[in-house]
């Protein structure tokens, strides 16, 4: 029997209590592996929790994200989008964005080049601004193979 998922610790540590719509939207995160926003969260939730109104669903993505839990993305198309991003089993990663479908592709698998000049870049501007980089989010915007 499997124990209980890894952000009650965390919860715990932070001094917040682990309630049901903050459980109920760490679940549905970590089991997608899609973009979701807040309106998408808030209707898988509230299908099994008709309790739990958009409101709750926006202030906890808020303390989500605040805690490092959950990332918030703005892919340009008018749309917060939410992604779990600690985690047992979550790698960084770099997104694609298809401007003209939408569609979101995660960039997971870097060849060692690819690694190589992250890091370069990552550290020359740690180095140039004299700047601490705790973490980066980056989004290449085009065309899907599909609307290509």
């Amino acid at each position: 029997m499997p124990g209980p998922p890894w952000w009650q610790e965390r919860f715990r540590d932070w001094g917040y209590r682990l309630t049901i719509p903050r459980q109920a939207i760490l679940s549905l995160l970590s089991k997608t592996n899609k973009h979701l926003s807040a309106i998408d969260i808030y209707l898988a939730v509230h299908r099994v929790y008709p309790g739990i109104g958009l409101t709750t669903v926006y202030r906890t993505l808020d303390l989500l994200v605040k805690g490092g839990l959950v990332l918030k993305f703005d892919f340009g198309d008018g749309k917060s989008r939410y992604e779990l991003c600690k985690g047992p089993d979550i790698k960084p990663h770099h997104h694609l964005v298809c401007t003209n479908c939408g569609r979101i592709i995660d960039c997971r698998e870097f060849i060692d080049k690819e690694k190589e000049v992250f890091e370069n870049v990552q550290s020359s501007l740690s180095t140039k601004y004299n700047f601490d980089i705790k973490g980066h989010q980056i989004h290449f915007y085009g065309l899907c193979e599909k609307c290509n």
